[in-house]
């Protein structure tokens, strides 16, 4: 997206200032993507498949699944069966949505911290409220921000982010500049205990400003938080659906952009990845419907290679699957897990 006539010209400063920041560490991997920002499947149909003999994609003890995929089996069976199953299919994180099981019982974080451990998982992340401004009790960032790090804390993880979008004052050029403040207030505190403090996109990051409609939102995160404080957790295939609605600003003009792109100019900023897949289907709202990992037109192969190319990529990054409403659940953990460890390095 063209910034020259921007409105705002300190935005476009720190854009242009916080994205040169990566440029030495992506600029190899961005030498795989040619010069045209085009859709994930364009790239490389069949699902992703790189089948072969050579490097797995997959770095080692880095395959996660986020919880919420499988909720249904948390709150019924319990965490320690689904770590069980998890550990048999080959995972090696989880991150986590909430710290209860339901009908399972009563846990306490120490329990819980210990069953994973016992799985061989290691708890990577977690998904807390930004906010609930109508509820001064609120398990969230901005509500009870010293629970919400100790129990991370407790729970030894690494990361502790939201999965909610910067809309607490609104959809302006402001209004995010004033989220941003809150993201970065919250970076500074987990940092001070060893964590980072990391921040889940879903469908609309991706629009622009009601106030400047050629500003793309997500860059005004990007410009207005530190990126030493405030990590970002890309959820691919919401990115690249919101590649299918917002490659126009709201005034028609061409708005182009690729996700991958995003993540090489700035590789240090995105420790975390929701691995998810999706048919291209042009009527559907988002241009893709969901499906399991591995049967959509995602390719993972590209992705996942052009990210371990940057420098300390195939250690520094993790990649977490994850599907909104899969049909079942412990099947789709399974199946995922098995795509992802099958995907090699093409020669």
């Amino acid at each position: 997206m063209s910034r020259k006539k921007s409105a705002d010209p300190e935005l476009a400063q720190k854009l242009s200032r916080r994205n040169m920041l990566g440029v030495a560490a992506g600029a190899t991997a961005a030498a795989v993507l040619g010069a045209s920002a085009t859709p994930a499947a364009a790239q490389g149909k069949g699902n992703g498949h790189g089948h072969g003999h050579g490097q797995p994609v997959l770095p080692p003890g880095r395959l996660g699944i986020q919880l919420y995929s499988l909720r249904d089996k948390v709150s019924t069976i319990g965490f320690a069966k689904v770590f069980e199953e998890l550990e048999r299919f080959g995972y090696d994180e989880v991150e986590f949505a909430g710290y209860t099981q339901g009908s399972a019982g009563a846990i306490t974080l120490p329990q819980l911290k210990r069953l994973a451990r016992n799985h061989g998982l290691k708890g990577i992340g977690s998904h807390v409220n930004y906010y609930d401004d109508n509820n001064p009790n609120a398990y969230s960032f901005a509500q009870n921000l010293t629970k919400v790090l100790d129990d991370a804390q407790e729970l030894g993880l690494d990361h502790i982010g939201t999965a909610s979008g910067p809309w607490r004052y609104g959809s302006t050029v402001d209004g995010w500049k004033r989220a941003a403040a809150d993201f970065n207030a919250y970076g500074a505190a987990a940092k001070r205990r060893g964590m980072k403090f990391y921040q889940h996109n879903h469908a609309e990051e991706f629009s622009f400003a009601s106030d400047q409609p050629n500003v793309r939102l997500y860059d005004v995160l990007l410009a207005e938080t530190d990126p030493s404080l405030v990590y970002l957790e890309m959820d691919i295939y919401w990115a690249f659906a919101e590649q299918f609605r917002f490659s126009k600003t709201p005034e028609g003009k061409p708005a182009p952009f690729d996700p991958l792109r995003y993540v090489l100019k700035q590789p240090h900023r995105y420790p975390l990845f929701h691995v998810k897949d999706g048919i291209e289907d042009i009527a559907a709202r988002d241009g893709y419907r969901m499906v399991d990992v591995g049967d959509g037109d995602i390719d993972y192969q590209r992705f996942i290679s052009a990210v371990n190319k940057t420098r300390g990529g195939r250690r520094d990054h993790h990649w977490q699957v994850e599907h909104d409403q899969p049909v079942d659940s412990l099947l789709f953990a399974k199946k995922s897990s098995a795509h992802l460890h099958s995907l090699r390095e093409r020669r």
